[in-house]
């Protein structure tokens, strides 16, 4: 009689989840998918110091330490998964996507491969792999269901993210994207600006607009200008006090979207614009639809219709074929363009790209020693541009998850509206909540963020959340690698 009672209770008992993210974005915002998927099946998330009884890798394949890093933690799990018999693992996303037969001949004790085509079969293929006792892969060639479509556990109350395209029709030789995410595949304006009116009403009150090539939207309907008709439908819904988008290519980076950055209040004057290299040879290369006078001239417009802009990048070091020159070109490019920060890559090479097969691959500690000057070079020229904001007045989006309290100083950080991070020292007993907004004086500013210890002014209230504590970190459900 006990022994039945206590085996019910085990086979009633609610199993946990975590999920751990690589990569871009799109992957965080497909994780929040997962996750809402989870707890609408009657999972709940784990506690950060219990084992999970479901870790699911949403895998990222664009470059070669994530999928270093993945094997590396399906390898420390193998034992935990032993000693916690009924355990799941899943492996979805891109790497995933491409890497459907290998995933389980390297880690057979992986329960579930799903695609980046299909997020919203996962519950149905645990269900499976636990009722059948075997592994189930399921990779699908082409899309399900729209990722917005499916429930979803943000990581913020007030800050969200919108997909508006997945997919991505161009043909970069070092990117394994479009096999991958499939060709470019465009929501309905209706759609989207419906989400964006539910999710402020929840309480959201930024939104960051998503695709692989977020501007080039529309091009399923033959309309040049929707991405810029986009953002100003945007900036009409009421309550929406930001809009940011990632990431634009900057070959369909038309003069509309940019007039549609500066005349829309609620778009934010910050702009990712990947550079990836400052040479018109390796561009070429890359079959990057445009070259360095171009980008540059993109920069140039921006700035001049939004002054306080601030822009970052995307840059390889060491694509085949660099040489020397090809990266002082780079450096060059950098030093003009003034860079707020950059995300800086090792190339490296990835099988089914056509630059995986390319002579003249750079060796490695060519790569790296490169790669260390241009870090050098964008941290100094990103310090200068923050140091220059001293004694300015910046307005700051208290944050989730970036937003621990600093014990030491008592300081929390939020975003400025040109995305910079801002440490803020608060006064003595006015505490903000994450998504509250205030007004601060940048005191001090270093590479990658400023601080502001004089306190601020204009506190608004808009979160009407709980006061700051540990729990408006982003919750052990989604864990960023």
């Amino acid at each position: 009689m006990r022994q039945g009672l206590v085996a019910s209770l085990v086979m009633n008992k609610t199993k946990t989840y975590q999920v751990i993210t690589y990569g871009c974005q799109m992957n965080v915002h497909d994780s929040e998918r997962i996750a809402g998927l989870l707890d609408q099946a009657g999972y709940e998330p784990c506690a950060e110091d219990a084992t999970p009884d479901l870790v699911v890798f949403n895998t990222c394949s664009v470059r070669e330490n994530a999928d270093n890093r993945l094997y590396g933690n399906l390898g420390h799990l193998a034992p935990v998964k032993l000693e916690n018999p009924g355990m799941q693992i899943a492996v979805g996303g891109c790497m995933a996507q491409k890497d459907k037969d290998i995933v389980l001949k390297r880690a057979p004790w992986v329960d579930v491969v799903f695609g980046t085509h299909n997020v919203g079969h996962l519950p149905a293929l645990l269900d499976r792999a636990r009722v059948e006792q075997m592994a189930q892969v399921e990779i699908l060639d082409s899309l399900v269901t729209f990722p917005s479509n499916l429930p979803a556990r943000r990581e913020s109350a007030y800050s969200a993210w919108v997909t508006i395209s997945v997919g991505c029709n161009n043909t970069c030789t070092f990117c394994i994207v479009p096999s991958v995410r499939g060709q470019e595949t465009d929501r309905r304006p209706s759609d989207i600006l419906a989400e964006i009116s539910m999710l402020v009403d929840q309480g959201v009150q930024e939104v960051t607009l998503l695709g692989q090539n977020v501007n080039t939207y529309g091009v399923e309907f033959s309309d040049p200008d929707a991405f810029a008709k986009l953002l100003r439908s945007c900036g009409e819904i009421d309550g929406l006090r930001r809009l940011r988008f990632a990431s634009p290519h900057p070959a369909y980076f038309t003069d509309s979207v940019i007039a549609a950055m500066a005349e829309t209040e609620i778009v934010m004057p910050s702009l990712h614009m990947p550079a990836q290299s400052g040479s018109d040879r390796i561009l070429k290369s890359m079959r990057r639809a445009y070259r360095r006078d171009r980008f540059l001239s993109i920069l140039d417009k921006v700035r001049e219709r939004i002054p306080q802009a601030a822009i970052t990048t995307d840059i390889i070091v060491g694509f085949p074929g660099e040489s020397e020159e090809d990266f002082q070109a780079t450096l060059d490019l950098v030093t003009q363009a003034r860079f707020a920060g950059a995300f800086t890559f090792l190339y490296s090479p990835r099988p089914g790209t056509p630059a995986a097969l390319m002579e003249d691959q750079v060796p490695k500690q060519v790569v790296q020693h490169r790669y260390e000057r241009l870090v050098e070079t964008i941290d100094e020229i990103a310090w200068q541009e923050n140091k220059a904001l001293v004694g300015t007045q910046v307005e700051v989006m208290f944050a989730t998850g970036e937003g621990r309290k600093d014990d030491q100083t008592q300081r929390l950080s939020g975003r400025a509206k040109d995305n910079r991070l801002v440490h803020v020292a608060p006064p003595q007993g006015e505490q903000p909540r994450p998504g509250d907004i205030a007004t601060v004086e940048v005191t001090y500013g270093a590479p990658h963020h400023l601080i502001a210890d004089t306190g601020f002014t204009n506190l608004i209230r808009t979160s009407g959340g709980d006061a700051w504590d540990s729990q408006h970190n982003s919750p052990p459900a989604i864990q960023r690698q």
